[in-house]
């Protein structure tokens, strides 16, 4: 008998790769969403609601949750904190509960935001000292303490991990699901500007790291077979663990390459340094690079699509 997978936000960017990658690897898996639903691959579930968590657990039967669902959006997260708290804090501790109860494998998609990204302390390891640069970072790692805390208090085995991602890209609804399918459509936009004044600024200061959807889908259904094979339970795991690409990109870099390769020309957009004080008030980091060692010594496949070829 096969085995089963539950994704949570299986209707935005990440989730519905990894449920893609899951389902072409013979797992039977499943989605939950708040929008975009599309029975009975993806059913609707207000994360925030614990019982219907605990439910659905029950219904479905999963070897194995991918959480996925979360505010991802840094000046969302700094307009309303405590919607940011509920959902990437309190709904991921009480998924975590109810995981841990009935012996169900957890991952919980974090992010390297977690890290301040301060000039010269990058690449991080997992047991790098977090040290949030805004609401979104920090709300984050409060759900990986939650999680991690469950598990602990359970005395749970290799039930809990974490896998804090970067920027991340690839098939998308509309180019809004990502910070870097939208700079496509910014490019597209500035083919229609004519006046030089008003040309799209594009930052050329930060560093990113932008990882392809399907390949940490493959790294999440990696992860549940290492964690949930017997063999495995005689060993001590990581807790912690973290994947990227090496593709280092500052936003211009990424908007020269799609210039690249669409043809287009960039008259209508112009690179910038940031401020001290950025205009939406949320502080970004310069290089929260990600060291992947322990994920590779775990035989992980940590190989990444080549950004340029993708597109």
């Amino acid at each position: 008998m096969g085995q089963t997978v539950l994704v949570t936000g299986a209707s935005g960017l990440l989730g519905r790769q990894v449920q893609r990658v899951f389902n072409l690897d013979g797992w039977k898996a499943i989605g939950t969403g708040l929008n975009r639903i599309s029975p009975p691959e993806v059913f609707k579930l207000d994360i925030l609601d614990a019982e219907r968590i605990e439910s659905i657990l029950d219904e479905v039967k999963p070897d194995a949750v991918v959480h996925c669902a979360a505010n991802r959006f840094p000046d969302s997260c700094t307009a309303n904190p405590s919607a940011a708290r509920a959902l990437n804090v309190d709904a991921s501790r009480s998924l975590a509960s109810a995981t841990t109860a009935r012996g169900i494998f957890l991952v919980y998609i974090s992010t390297d935001y977690v890290f301040s990204g301060r000039l010269g302390e990058a690449p991080y390891r997992p047991t790098s000292t977090p040290d949030p640069p805004n609401m979104y970072g920090q709300t984050k790692l409060d759900g990986e303490k939650a999680v991690l805390e469950v598990a602990s208090k359970a005395a749970a085995k290799n039930k809990v991990v974490v896998l804090r991602v970067p920027i991340l890209y690839g098939s998308a609804h509309e180019p809004s699901e990502s910070a870097v399918n939208v700079l496509m459509s910014q490019l597209w936009a500035s083919q229609r500007i004519e006046e030089m004044a008003h040309r799209i600024g594009v930052d050329d200061y930060a560093l990113r790291f932008p990882t392809n959807t399907a390949d940490v889908g493959r790294v999440c259904r990696d992860l549940c077979k290492l964690y949930i094979d017997p063999a495995s339970a005689t060993r001590v795991l990581p807790k912690v663990l973290h994947f990227s690409s090496e593709d280092q990109m500052t936003k211009w870099d990424i908007v020269k390459t799609f210039s690249e390769i669409m043809g287009l020309p960039l008259d209508g957009m112009v690179p910038f340094k940031p401020g001290e004080e950025p205009k939406d008030g949320v502080k970004r980091p310069y290089d929260c690079h990600l060291d992947t060692t322990d994920l590779k010594s775990l035989g992980i496949d940590i190989s990444t699509a080549d950004f340029r070829i993708w597109w």
